[in-house]
């Protein structure tokens, strides 16, 4: 069996569905993409893949991120009785293409095609595809295997991102200070009417759990901690708190076995409401990702809640928070959507996400507009991803408007607030100012390890963000620098002296990067074939099969040498505060 992501590369306007302004990317794509330089660059592995070939038996090729050129050799390499192919929508004319290049080159192969992109209505006469998979897919795989497709699942060894970028700095890969991805449910029960995951797995009130237990969760953190060295978890679970039980039972073990793990999760804003800031902190949440919509919005999971009183609270606990904001509700005219973006804003989150009010195939929202008959007939399956222009007709926004109000969001958001690594630096210091004394030893732990890189390369970030803010953003610059003095004070002379020397090698990377960005450099993910259950002799072409790397990505600037070049390149002169 083949499974394969979509082919690259990703980041450019092409024949086949890509746009530059839709990059592989989740952050720069969705959350940090008006920050240039300062934006949070990185990857994530192809994790529904990842999950489904771990849990059959049948030998299988894991294809993820390819080139086309990869694909045909990949399918050229051995006979593949299945080829899978997973895509969300706007790759619809990528995975048209892919099966098209399986008919012509491995035609006995049977084509499954599956991810969200199987949402798209008639899709079957869309593609030449034998099964078209909606839903959970492990279960669907093993049925179709005759493997038992309720046995328990086997969680594969994910680290959650690669090819971290910041500042013009290409940063090592490295397990240890990355998170490990743990896949507990898919699905979310509440159901917002736009959401394209609940309404994929099931709807309103439904999800599948992998994971039914805290002792099961702890088992299987465990078990990734042992084999990838990681001490946090980013769990892939569309609103983890909301199982409180579950939640407390795996605090109950990481408590018993002294775990001082780190735990980023999604949440509504109703389920957080159910902890006390003590349980949130023993339990090690460290970042939440969670809706913020607008407060005159409908959505029963914000109802009675001061969102803002809730956010800055989180983050004087040291808990970091990506708001999630619709812009283009119905409600939103020309005349109240500044409005109801300055009210976003002012959360002061560490990072922010923006996304249009998007009818999506599959989702309650898009029956709804499809029978008011307001959906557009011409608007490319490509540009269907909330970040270009309505697909549909707004009651008082046009689709131009519409993408004007959201690049604002962006900007105003980076404006008034600073670029999110230095928000992400003062919730963690606040933390740790209110915590490293702390009577639990698992807290003090915790809280010192998040700190550390505030020791060293970040507080040299915050040095560097602030020369660079000095002129285009005065007031934010000025907080960038008390930041940077308070952290300095706290942590002593050797915090002082990596700032002068790393900081303005980060000063310089990152004017070097807004240069490169403005002349249209873009990042793609390298590609990775991985085999499990694999028969060596299967394979025709071997040589030919290989973990390749992008052309362009720079390797990290590691070395002192290389460090040594950039200060010296500089024409501003670093000594003293």
């Amino acid at each position: 069996m083949l499974l394969s992501s979509v082919f690259g590369p990703y980041a450019q306007d092409d024949e086949f569905g890509s746009r530059s302004i839709n990059p592989m990317e989740l952050y720069h794509n969705q959350v940090t993409r008006e920050q240039g330089s300062f934006s949070l660059r990185m990857f994530h592995r192809s994790w529904g893949l990842m999950m489904i070939q771990r849990n059959i038996s049948a030998p299988c090729t894991l294809l993820d991120f390819p080139t086309l050129d990869d694909f045909r050799r990949e399918l050229t390499s051995s006979e593949y009785d299945i080829v899978g192919i997973s895509g969300i929508i706007p790759n619809f004319g990528k995975v048209r293409e892919m099966c098209r290049q399986v008919r012509r080159l491995s035609p006995n192969s049977i084509i499954v095609v599956g991810g969200h992109v199987a949402a798209i209505p008639g899709l079957d006469s869309l593609i030449d595809a034998d099964y078209i998979v909606r839903g959970e897919g492990i279960a669907w795989m093993r049925r179709y295997l005759g493997e038992d497709s309720e046995a328990p699942i086997a969680h594969p060894e994910i680290v959650s991102g690669f090819g971290f970028r910041i500042l013009g700095m290409r940063v090592p890969d490295s397990k240890c200070d990355t998170a490990a991805t743990i896949i507990p449910s898919v699905g979310c029960p509440l159901g917002c009417n736009f959401c394209t995951t609940s309404s994929f797995f099931g709807g309103k009130g439904k999800s599948i759990h992998f994971y039914e237990s805290g002792d099961q969760l702890f088992e299987v953190m465990q078990q990734m901690e042992g084999a990838l060295g990681v001490s946090s978890f980013f769990m892939m679970d569309e609103n983890f708190l909301l199982n409180r039980p579950r939640a407390m039972q795996l605090l109950a073990r990481m408590k018993a076995a002294g775990k001082s793990w780190a735990l980023y999760v999604f949440s509504s804003v109703n389920a957080i409401r159910k902890y006390s800031m003590e349980d949130l902190v023993q339990l090690g949440v460290s970042w939440i990702w969670v809706g913020l919509e607008s407060p005159n919005s409908s959505y029963a999971k914000l109802k009675n809640s001061d969102t803002r009183a809730l956010a800055a609270e989180l983050r004087q606990h040291g808990i970091k928070i990506l708001g999630s904001t619709i812009v283009g509700l119905e409600h939103h005219t020309p005349q109240n959507i500044h409005e109801e973006i300055e009210y976003a804003v002012s959360h002061g989150t560490d990072f922010h996400q923006f996304m249009l009010y998007t009818p999506v195939p599959g989702t309650p929202l898009y029956a709804q507009m499809q029978q008011e008959g307001r959906m557009l007939d011409d608007v490319d399956l490509a540009d269907i991803h909330g970040q270009f222009k309505f697909n549909y007709k707004h009651a008082a926004i046009s689709r131009d408007e519409s993408k004007v109000f959201l690049d604002w969001a962006f900007r105003h958001d980076f404006e008034r607030n600073g670029p999110s690594l230095f928000r992400i630096c003062e919730t963690t210091f606040q933390g740790w100012k209110r915590y490293h004394n702390d009577p639990d030893r698992r807290v003090r732990r915790r809280f010192a390890q998040e700190a550390r890189k505030l020791r060293t390369t970040y507080n040299a970030a915050l040095w560097a963000m602030e020369k660079r803010l000095r002129t285009t953003n005065p007031p934010v610059s000025k907080r960038i620098r008390e930041l940077r003095r308070e952290i300095e004070h706290a942590f002593g002379t050797f915090t002082r002296a990596i700032r002068l020397v790393v900081g303005p090698v980060l000063l310089w990377t990152s004017k070097r990067e807004d240069k490169r960005l403005a002349n249209g450099v873009t990042y793609e993910p390298e590609t990775f074939v991985e085999r499990r259950n694999w028969i060596a002799d299967k394979l025709r072409h071997t040589a030919d099969v290989v973990t390749m790397h992008p052309r362009g990505i720079e390797q990290p600037l590691t070395n002192l040498a290389a460090a040594r070049v950039a200060v010296s390149s500089l024409s501003e002169v670093t000594s003293g505060d």
